[in-house]
C-alpha cells in the first residue's frame, strides 16, 4: 500500500537502527503540540492516557495532527483492557504503550486485542485516520495497519524483569520498554535509575530484546547524558525522556531563578 500518512515513520527509523526521541504529552489538550513536538526534532510523541485527565477527543485531534506533519503518534494507555488500546488506536494512535505487562500471557492478550487475524483478534474498522481514509479493501487495511502498528509492551514491575526474555519471544510485541519510574518505585529504591539493581533491568531487557529481535525503549531518564549514552550502548533505540509538563517547568524555573538573583536597585 503507499500511503504517505499511514506510513509509521518511527517503526521505519527503528528498523533502520536509527534513535527514535519520543515526547511526552502529558496536559497539553490542542494539536499545536504535534507540531511543537515536531519544530523540536522529536521523532515521535506519546500522549499519556495513563496519568492525566486527557480525554479519547482530545488524544485523537492530537494524534490526527501529528499525522499530518510526519511525527508517529503513540498513545499510553490506561490499562491492559483491549477497549483502551483498540479505541485510539481507531482513532489515529500509530502504536501503543500497554503498561504494566508483566507476564507472557499479559503480552500475548495485547498481540490478541491489538493485531488484525491472523495475528490477532482486532475488530475491523475499515478505513481511518492513519490510512488518511484512503479506498483500500479490509483485507488491504489489515494487513498495512497490522505492519505499521507499534505494540510496545511496559515492563514495570520485577516480575516483568524477570519474564523479558519470554515476553520478547511474543509474536506481535515490537518492543520491550522499561517503565523506570515504576519499575524503580516497585524496586524500593523509587527515581534511582542509575542504581545497581537498575542498571541490572536494564541490561536484561537488552539482552531480551535483542535475542528475540525486538526493539528496547526507556522512560523517564533524563538530563542525564552520560546515563542516556549508557542506555544508547546498551542497544535503547527509543526514549521517551521529556514530556511537556517537564520542559515548561524546566525552562520556567530557569528563567524565574535567574531574575531573582538580579539585585533591584
Amino acid at each position: 500500500m503507499s500511503n504517505a500518512v499511514g506510513e509509521n515513520r518511527a517503526k521505519r527509523k527503528l528498523a533502520a537502527g536509527e534513535l527514535v526521541l519520543c515526547m511526552g504529552v502529558n496536559q497539553m489538550r490542542t494539536p499545536n503540540i504535534a507540531m511543537i513536538a515536531a519544530a523540536c526534532g522529536f521523532d515521535a510523541i506519546y500522549i499519556d492516557l495513563e496519568h492525566n485527565p486527557t480525554s479519547l477527543e482530545a488524544a485523537a485531534a492530537i494524534c490526527v495532527a501529528a499525522l499530518g506533519i510526519g511525527l508517529t503518534p503513540i498513545a499510553r494507555v490506561s490499562s491492559r483492557d483491549a477497549h483502551d488500546a483498540t479505541r485510539i488506536l481507531d482513532c489515529g494512535a500509530q502504536g501503543v504503550m500497554v503498561p504494566h505487562v508483566s507476564t507472557v500471557a499479559e503480552a500475548k492478550a495485547v498481540v490478541e486485542s491489538c493485531r488484525y487475524p491472523p495475528h490477532g483478534h482486532r475488530s475491523a474498522s475499515g478505513s481511518g485516520p492513519t490510512l488518511g481514509y484512503a479506498a483500500r479493501s479490509q483485507s488491504e487495511i489489515n494487513s498495512y495497519l497490522n505492519q505499521e502498528t507499534l505494540l510496545i509492551a511496559m515492563l514495570e514491575t520485577p516480575e516483568a524483569i524477570e519474564n523479558a526474555d519470554a515476553i520478547a519471544a511474543v509474536d506481535g510485541i515490537d518492543m520491550l520498554h522499561i517503565g523506570s519510574s515504576d519499575l524503580s518505585t516497585e524496586m524500593g529504591i523509587p527515581g534511582q535509575y542509575n542504581h545497581a539493581r537498575m542498571r541490572q533491568a536494564y541490561e536484561a531487557t537488552a539482552r531480551a530484546a535483542r535475542a528475540h529481535g525486538k526493539w528496547m525503549g526507556v522512560g523517564g531518564v533524563r538530563e542525564d547524558l552520560e546515563f542516556q549514552t549508557w542506555l544508547l550502548q546498551l542497544g535503547m533505540r527509543y526514549l521517551t525522556g521529556g514530556s511537556d509538563v517537564g520542559y515548561i517547568l524546566s525552562a520556567g524555573r530557569a528563567d524565574v531563578k535567574r531574575l531573582r538573583e538580579v539585585q533591584l536597585p
